[in-house]
Order: structure tokens, then C-alpha cells, then sequence
């Protein structure tokens, strides 16, 4: 680890919180902080995921 590294003021964390989850094939995905803003929980983004596979189905459809 680097020496900037302070691990002193970090309170309340917990050693592998998500390892189960990340065992069972679930994705966590980190979204950038302009793309975040739009997207205030799990399921909005799910929504626009999966408005846009919709879409691009129906281009594949369309263009076949």
C-alpha cells in the first residue's frame, strides 16, 4: 500500500461486504460522475439498459 494511504479515517467498513453477491456473477458496474447524476438508483439505470437493448433489437429486426 502507499504511504499516503490512511487507513485510520476510514470508519465502519467491512471486509468483503459484496463477495457473496460477486461469487453469484453479479456485476457491479461504477458509473462516472456525469452519468451518475442522471441515474438515482439501481433501477433507473436498469430501465434505461434496458430501453436501449430494445432498441437495438428492433434496428437488428429492422435492418434484417
Amino acid at each position: 500500500m502507499r504511504p499516503e494511504y490512511d487507513f485510520s479515517k476510514l470508519k465502519g467498513g467491512v471486509r468483503g461486504k459484496y463477495a457473496k453477491r460477486f461469487r453469484k456473477g453479479t456485476n457491479l458496474v461504477l458509473l462516472s460522475p456525469d452519468v451518475a447524476k442522471y441515474f438515482p438508483d439501481e433501477q433507473s439505470v436498469n430501465a434505461a439498459l434496458r430501453f436501449l437493448v430494445g432498441i437495438a433489437k428492433a434496428e437488428l429486426r429492422h435492418t434484417n
